[in-house]
């Protein structure tokens, strides 16, 4: 342990109290948890979409700028991992579980409990897929992005720690060596575990949802759940003590196909051409609405502030605790691309992807539901194995649907004790394997707390209370990169001769790092987090 950092044993402090108080008390959690929701999301819910909002118009911007051709590392560096390999990483990283989870069950939820349109007409219908849109679209890849971006440049081209302290030395100064640095990290850190318990918790949910449906003699409880979480545990320590150019990278690959195929299987077994068309349909509308959508708060209608509250305010919040995990990921994957390169493959290709999954699978149960099969009447985390019962194969289907839930637990939680093991490094190292799996078994601990003491309710109301500091922190964050960005030389539109890329080597411990070509203002630094 002698890698780990003060922020290491400061968010051990913070957490292990939390995880031991749902365990002796979980009904005094609730109640305490549910009171601190109510009061961050009545005074504070207009900061979390100003915040998501400002933090995407910025990154889109720094894209389109000229600073969108500055490489994320030196000029030499080409990317370590091809596109295919990234895209594949990034998005099992950022969203697995979550789309898997609410494919189904959100567009249905929204259909029938619409926030102004009539419950179960067509205006209804357009409603459930346009914010579903909404909720899994820019936004979240915006915030995603912004962070990620600022490590990554902080770490590979300007050499400093990869933490997110790190990435705000150009407006801290070196104060972030010292106990407002050790802050900034632990907040990132506590957030972290919150936000990927959240994810956890809702697989561990439809894990159940599914043995459930497959199987008469298992009924959907914590006690099960809990089960489904040990399990699941013992499996993505595994992955992540097997380092990223493993189990991570393999299990990434490996989730995408399994999408792939269960997302064609229900496209040509269920109205294929209606689907299509709602995605095309949806999809021009959500753009057109997309500035509306950003700021609305609902402040002279309860009835649809209660609604952005229950949903967009919770999504946002997700996306914020989730973000210095995935950020951190995607940084320490993203070597040698271009910011504009990167901006476009963070935010277009995932948001083009979550729309045509809702298009489908949402779109597939709104038809579902109209034609009587009730999905709403299920439990939530059940409603993807009651629309694959609809269609022909669907007991294979809800199969293949179980093992993806489980690969992509397995892949959120791999990522999740790597990144959180790093920021709380020295430096932002690589971490010692015992830290791996310290943070591997507090995750777990924390979703079964989660899960024990408010069920899914309990799940969300974490991260919306754990997200606010780090709120906060993402803004310093974007200031810093600007400020950062701005004392680059101008770089020149043609760009000067290519030098052939770094070697891409993997050390005993599976890690990726580069070759013996870095650049001067990376040359010394340890290796990529």
């Amino acid at each position: 342990m002698r890698r780990t950092s003060a922020v290491f044993w400061a968010s051990l402090a913070i957490v292990l109290p939390f995880i031991l108080w749902g365990a002796f008390s979980p009904s005094s959690l609730d109640s305490a948890a549910g009171a601190a929701r109510a009061f961050v999301v009545d005074r504070f819910g207009w900061f979390y979409l100003l915040t998501a909002t400002i933090v995407l118009i910025a990154v889109i911007a720094l894209a389109a700028s000229r600073w969108g051709r500055i490489r994320l590392g030196a000029d030499s560096d080409r990317p370590e991992y091809s596109t295919r390999s990234w895209f594949a990483m990034l998005f099992s990283a950022g969203m697995g579980i979550g789309l898997v989870f609410w494919g189904v069950a959100e567009p249905v939820s929204h259909f029938l409990t619409p926030p102004t349109a009539e419950p179960g007409t067509t205006e209804a219908a357009r409603d459930a897929l346009r914010y579903s849109f909404f909720h899994w679209g820019l936004h979240p890849w915006g915030i995603y992005a912004v962070l990620a971006l600022a490590l990554a440049y902080a770490r590979f081209r300007r050499g400093w720690k990869a933490t997110i302290s790190g990435a705000l030395r150009p407006v801290l100064g070196d104060r972030v060596d010292g106990p407002l640095g050790t802050a900034v990290d632990t907040i990132a850190v506590v957030a972290t575990v919150f936000g990927v318990a959240t994810s956890l918790g809702l697989g561990a949910a439809q894990i159940n949802g599914g043995l459930a449906s497959l199987s008469d003699g298992i009924a959907i409880g914590s006690g099960v759940q809990l089960a489904i979480i040990a399990v699941v545990t013992v499996l993505f320590l595994i992955s992540a003590l097997s380092g990223i150019n493993r189990g991570i990278k393999w299990l990434s690959t490996a989730n995408v196909v399994l999408a792939i195929a269960l997302f064609a299987f229900v496209l040509f077994t269920a109205s294929s051409g209606r689907l299509v068309g709602a995605f095309t349909t949806t999809l021009g509308s959500y753009f057109a609405e997309l500035p509306t959508l950003s700021l609305q708060t609902g402040p002279f209608d309860a009835q649809r502030s209660e609604w952005i509250n229950g949903w967009t305010i919770f999504y946002w919040a997700w996306w914020i605790s989730w973000s210095p995990f995935v950020a951190t990921f995607i940084a320490r994957i993203s070597r040698g691309r271009t910011i504009r390169e990167f901006v476009i493959g963070v935010l277009a290709v995932p948001t083009l992807v979550s729309g045509l999954w809702f298009s489908v699978f949402g779109g597939a149960g709104i038809l579902a539901e109209q034609e009587g099969a009730e999905l709403a009447g299920q439990a939530t985390e059940s409603q993807l194995f009651a629309l694959l019962d609809t269609l022909p194969g669907g007991v294979i289907a809800g199969i293949g649907a179980m093992i993806l839930i489980v690969t992509f637990f397995v892949t959120s939680a791999d990522s999740a004790t790597f990144v959180l093991g790093s920021l709380s490094s020295r430096g932002g190292q690589d971490p010692a394997r015992i830290v791996s799996v310290v943070w591997g078994l507090v995750i777990s601990a924390s979703a079964a707390v989660l899960l024990v003491s408010g069920g899914l309710g309990g799940v969300q109301t974490a991260s919306i209370v754990a997200a606010f500091p780090f709120a906060i922190v993402l803004l310093l964050v974007l200031v810093s990169l600007a400020k950062g960005l701005a004392q680059e030389p101008r770089i020149p539109r043609r760009a000067p001769e290519e030098t052939p890329p770094p070697v891409t080597t993997a050390p005993a411990d599976g890690h990726a790092t580069a070759g013996a070509t870095a650049a001067p203002a990376t040359a010394g630094t340890s290796r990529s987090s």
